[in-house]
């Protein structure tokens, strides 16, 4: 028992005598990784879920430094206590066993566990893709379909529709949901939360805000054939009056969006410029999801040629 609490004593005095040079060091490991994080980022959040999602990868970064560095610096010293040419270090080797130090092992890293758990059981309930944002305004509601290899946004309340570019009022909960045309994709901006799948024949839900008005990168994260690389899109955050100019504008257009228009667009194509439809056929989300118009050929299928360029286009 001497030996053990003689050990923990000469350990603890020398942890004290080192950490004050290794502290602004440790100290320095988080702060210059958030600082070198590349901009646009998950941890540049800009909306209330992309925060809290950081706030999430923080608060595990930091829990689990409490196990690692402690660790690595008992290494260190322990190797430099029990070096061959410290004559002050005493060999034991009837040293088998600590109940103070089994205690010391197991007790931190267990806390840590439990202060995860908790970090990931909250995380998930208030992080819900299909919870609603609070918020006094009404959520824009937009349907999303996944294609090879572009993204067709949908906006059943204005009758108007959109291709590799979405356009939100900031400040303003956005409601989406999301489906497939063809194969899996997941749907991802990274500033502003969750990520999520869309699936054929199946609608998935998110809720995203973007706090301030900016252009925000989106991409799809799970691959689907050759022209992936290509399956990004700009999510444009503006004021709410300019956001009404926006859809004033896209109604004066000469594109339409019907069974046939989205026929053709649904033919592989890839790096597609960003255009809108100034109109949408009533119910065309609810036909792809129910099946009620055909899936796309898929990556490498047969017979997939050059896209047809929606009706109306020029």
């Amino acid at each position: 028992m001497h030996l053990e609490r003689r050990l923990l004593k000469e350990v603890a005095v020398l942890a004290s005598k080192r950490l004050k040079f290794l502290l602004p060091a440790a100290g320095a490991v988080p702060l210059s990784l958030v600082l070198t994080g590349c901009s646009g980022g998950v941890l540049d959040p800009q909306g209330p879920i992309g925060a809290a999602d950081a706030k999430i990868l923080l608060d595990a970064l930091g829990a689990m430094l409490l196990v690692v560095v402690p660790t690595i610096l008992a290494a260190l010293l322990f190797a430099w206590r029990f070096r061959a040419s410290n004559p002050r270090a005493r060999y034991q080797p009837e040293f088998v066993y600590s109940g103070r130090i089994e205690l010391v092992v197991w007790a931190i890293p267990i806390l840590i566990i439990v202060f995860l758990g908790g970090v990931i059981w909250i995380g998930s309930h208030d992080l819900d893709p299909y919870k609603p944002i609070r918020a006094q305004d009404k959520a824009l509601e937009v349907q999303v379909v996944s294609l090879d290899w572009k993204w067709l946004f949908i906006y059943p309340d204005e009758g108007i529709a959109s291709v590799n570019e979405l356009f939100v009022p900031a400040g303003v909960p956005v409601h989406l949901s999301l489906t497939s045309a063809a194969v899996m994709n997941a749907f991802f901006v990274p500033q502003l939360g969750s990520m999520i799948a869309t699936m054929h024949g199946m609608v998935t839900q998110l809720h995203l805000q973007a706090d301030h008005a900016g252009e925000f990168y989106g991409e799809s994260t799970q691959f689907s054939g050759d022209g992936f690389s290509d399956m990004h899109f700009i999510l444009h955050a503006v004021p709410v009056d300019s956001f009404a100019k926006w859809v004033a504008k896209v109604e004066e257009g000469e594109r339409w969006l019907d069974r046939d228009g989205y026929l053709a667009l649904l033919r592989e194509s890839q790096n597609v410029n960003p255009f809108t439809y100034h109109s949408v056929e009533p119910g065309l989300f609810e036909d792809i999801v129910a099946g009620r118009l055909p899936p796309g050929q898929g990556p490498g299928s047969e017979g997939s040629g050059p896209p047809v360029r929606p009706r109306g286009a020029k």
